[in-house]
């Protein structure tokens, strides 16, 4: 019976802004205002959630589905998706404004991850034997401690081995830890300016967690390199770095490891990171490595 009654809730994700801001008077600008992601693309869910059958897809404006993974831009382009124009930053900030799709809120405990060998990779929460997968609580935060996410059209190919950790690849797009004040929703698009990163061997794969800010953040204008999270969040960067140490204890594995001895990159090296990756993805797209089961 709930096959044929499968729950269907849609819905456009003003979230990220004021839907007016998207309906401007023509000519007019949105200045130096809110940049407004979320209004390109709207999410639409199926199943329960905490269930093994939920799933939230993505749809861009013309109402089409489209994958998070695939068809989201990496870079927050000086021509916005959809072709809807919006004014170029100043070309610093610009080389640095990227979209990144939110699948895990702060202060939750559920896995939720970028379905990637699923036709339109839509968002699910992992499972493992069966079972769904929630963090533990790692003393004395509660769930992950950032909003968390992903670098669309980003791949760090299994079959890869990384010059700087000398280990290939987790097969996922790059991770991101979101640092603003906001906790933003699974499903959401925003975007975040990049401010450093810290190299993660999990199991012998690289999985690197990119440390960024919601460019809408208020206190985002402070931020422009790693040295200004310690300097404005103190004890973030020491909490994030313990919080990926221990979170797989409570399942009986061991502690994670780091590259660099855990010390964070600033953001040139992010960059470099990110530039890598989104080549990885293109290769991915053009067949000319072995993806796997990716769809």
């Amino acid at each position: 019976m709930r096959a044929l009654l499968p729950l269907l809730r849609t819905g456009w994700a003003w979230r990220a802004g004021s839907p007016a801001a998207a309906r401007l008077p023509r000519g007019k600008s949105a200045g130096p205002g809110p940049h407004r992601a979320m209004a390109f693309y709207r999410t639409e869910e199926r199943g329960q959630p905490y269930s093994p059958d939920y799933r939230l897809f993505f749809k861009n404006v013309a109402g089409h589905y489209i994958s998070p993974f695939h068809d989201i831009p990496l870079k927050v382009d000086s021509t916005e998706e959809n072709g809807i124009p919006t004014k170029r930053a100043r070309n610093d900030e610009y080389e640095n404004l990227f979209n990144m799709v939110v699948e895990v809120p702060r202060w939750t405990n559920a896995k939720m991850e970028i379905a990637t060998k699923e036709p339109l990779n839509p968002i699910k929460q992992d499972t493992k034997d069966g079972k769904l997968r929630f963090v533990a609580n790692i003393f004395p935060h509660k769930g992950y401690i950032w909003n968390y996410g992903a670098l669309p059209q980003t791949w760090e190919d299994p079959h890869q081995k990384d010059k700087s950790t000398d280990c290939c690849g987790d097969n996922d797009p790059v991770d991101i830890c979101e640092i603003g004040s906001k906790v933003l929703s699974c499903g959401e698009v925003i975007h975040v300016k990049i401010l450093g990163i810290l190299a993660l061997i999990d199991q012998g794969e690289t999985d690197w967690k990119i440390i960024a800010i919601n460019v809408n953040d208020p206190e985002a204008s402070k931020f422009q390199d790693i040295d200004d999270v310690k300097k404005y969040k103190p004890g973030y960067l020491e909490a994030t770095l313990n919080w990926f140490r221990f979170y797989k204890v409570p399942e009986g594995k061991p502690e994670n490891q780091f590259a660099f001895n855990g010390e964070f990159k600033n953001k040139a090296f992010a960059l470099e990171v990110i530039k890598s990756t989104h080549e990885c993805w293109k290769t991915l797209l053009m067949k000319k490595c072995d993806g796997g089961a990716i769809n």
